[in-house]
């Protein structure tokens, strides 16, 4: 009975131990899939400027997708550089250290905020630090002390002008190099050009030399041939005799010539002029009665023009030094006019290449772009010039501006001096953009004092009633920086006096306000409402303002 007993419990028990087994190995495994996160500071104590480096760590599957924090996310401890993860396998498991550079540059005790670890979508957070920055110990007794050094003026850059000055003559290089390539510069002739600047007699010559070569004679093209032929020579006489010759019949270009032998004008002998009326004669009957003369009179022709050609060279009378004269001074008016209208060429294709630059430039940028650019506009220079990234204040107002605010001095009366401890305002004011930007950051003796936003809206607007402003509307509605920080903001329009003038123009403003227990933190901007430049330059200070909110 007892053996019988001991046989029936001994499968129930193997039973159970490996039901536990199966229990423990499934408890392990959910353990080692589940990510184990920890964190680290090398130390918590800094003096201001020094840097802590925080460490994450990340242990999990080595098929997770982990992300780490990204960005300004450890505020109000600053970033300065996020170092790249390091990743060490461990069997089925990867362990990830990300690592960062935090600092800050105010003194204090800062609360490092918890951090979201997302690995698969599901996010872990971190614990939160406290980090103590200390002031550096500054030496009062053996060490000097001295006056705050005035603010001294730094060139945005120095070479920007030198930059602008570079483009502008890159372009008129460009444009006096098209209008020499194009106007003035002297081409290469062709043989025809050249040929046509001879002197008439020469050109005659060559032309006659050409029409023996010709092959008109052997392909029995007696037209084309006297055609040339009498064309050469009345264009002789018409550029050296002077006379209408390729307009003339033979009768009256014979006519013509008689008349300037009797008139003393040209030297020829009775027989030149009858040969050349037997030339004229045949070159007629050849072209319009279709006459074709033996081929050795054709050449003897040619000879013969040739002859005509040299005589009436040499019968034309030597110019008297008068004519010379005249001859001189009308080449040199010619030369001048000629450059004249060459200049004045270049200078209207100049002016057509800088007009198609600006109709170009204004219909791919727009008129006002283009008008703001040439005749300047100070909120367009403002906009497109190199902002400044500034801290202002305690609690900071951290923000960027087209120029830095300066500091202003704030008389406190004596009923506020029992409610305010400090206060930092910050200004910058620019008549010619009619832009103005203010800040201010105030600490109240007591730490738990509530702000009175209403209050200060109130003197805000109340001193833009004193300056006289007229007419101001006024809409409220929450503001949240980028950070995620939340604030009160109030905007509208009025009707503001032009500073050192009589005039006035619509003028719109934005104001900010943020705070907490003891402290209270403003941004004040006023611009010319419907000035497309100052509104960028509001809407790109709103993106970037961020306020701390740790006392």
């Amino acid at each position: 009975m007892r053996a019988t007993s001991r046989k029936r419990k001994f499968p129930q028990l193997c039973r159970v131990i490996g039901g536990a087994t199966l229990l423990f190995a499934a408890l392990n495994l959910q353990a080692q899939s589940q990510p184990e996160i920890s964190t680290s500071v090398d130390t918590t104590s800094i003096r201001i400027g020094e840097q802590i480096r925080f460490t994450v760590r990340v242990e999990t599957d080595s098929s997770s997708v982990v992300f780490f924090p990204e960005g300004q996310t450890f505020s109000p401890l600053e970033t300065v550089e996020a170092f790249m993860t390091d990743t060490t396998r461990k069997a089925d498991r990867i362990l990830l250290e990300k690592t960062y550079a935090l600092t800050q540059f105010d003194s204090g005790a800062y609360l490092l905020p918890t951090q979201r670890i997302e690995v698969d979508g599901k996010g872990y957070f971190t614990d939160s630090l406290l980090i103590s920055v200390a002031t550096v110990p500054v030496d009062t007794v053996t060490q000097k002390m001295y006056d705050i050094k005035p603010l001294i003026g730094v060139d945005r850059d120095p070479l920007s002008w030198l930059r602008t000055l570079g483009w502008v003559l890159l372009v008129l290089l460009l444009a006096g190099i098209a209008v020499y390539w194009f106007f003035i510069r002297k081409k290469p002739l062709s043989p025809e050009e050249e040929e046509a600047l001879l002197p008439p007699f020469e050109r005659a010559m060559r032309e006659l030399k050409r029409l023996e070569t010709s092959r008109y004679l052997i392909q029995d093209e007696f037209k084309q041939y006297y055609t040339e032929l009498t064309d050469i020579v009345r264009s002789y006489l018409e550029e050296e005799v002077h006379v209408s010759a390729l307009e003339s019949t033979t009768s009256e270009l014979i006519l013509k010539l008689e008349l300037l032998k009797d008139a003393g004008q040209l030297r020829l002998e009775p027989d030149t002029l009858i040969q050349f009326r037997k030339i004229l004669e045949t070159a007629d009957l050849v072209k319009f009665a279709k006459s074709k003369p033996e081929v050795s009179r054709a050449e003897q022709d040619r000879l013969v023009v040739e002859s005509i050609v040299v005589k009436t060279k040499e019968a034309i009378p030597e110019p008297t030094e008068e004519e010379l004269m005249q001859q001189a001074e009308y080449l040199a008016a010619l030369k001048i006019q000629k450059k004249r209208k060459k200049i004045r060429l270049a200078f209207a294709s100049l002016a057509g290449i800088l007009l198609v630059a600006l109709i170009s430039s204004i219909a791919y940028f727009g008129f006002a772009n283009v008008k703001d650019t040439l005749l300047g506009n100070p909120s367009k220079s403002l906009l497109e010039g190199e902002w400044v990234a500034s801290s202002y204040g305690y609690p900071p107002v951290i923000l960027e501006t087209p120029e830095v605010l300066y500091r202003r001095d704030v008389n406190l009366p004596p009923e506020a001096r029992e409610a305010v401890k400090e206060i930092d305002a910050f200004i910058y004011n620019n008549p010619d953009a009619k832009l103005s930007i203010a800040a201010s950051s105030t600490l109240f003796n007591k730490t738990d004092a509530e702000p009175d936003f209403e209050g200060s809206i109130e003197q805000i607007l109340k001193g833009f009633e004193e300056k006289g402003a007229r007419n101001i509307i006024t809409k409220q509605e929450t503001f949240t920086t980028v950070s995620g920080v939340k604030g009160i903001k109030i905007y509208g329009r009025g009707d503001f006096p032009v500073p050192e003038s009589s005039s006035r123009v619509d003028g719109a403003y934005t104001i900010l306000m943020f705070g907490g227990n003891g402290f209270l933190q403003e941004l004040v901007i006023s611009w010319e409402e419907g000035d497309p430049y100052a509104e960028e330059i509001v809407d790109r200070i709103l993106k970037t303002i961020e306020v701390k909110t740790t006392v």
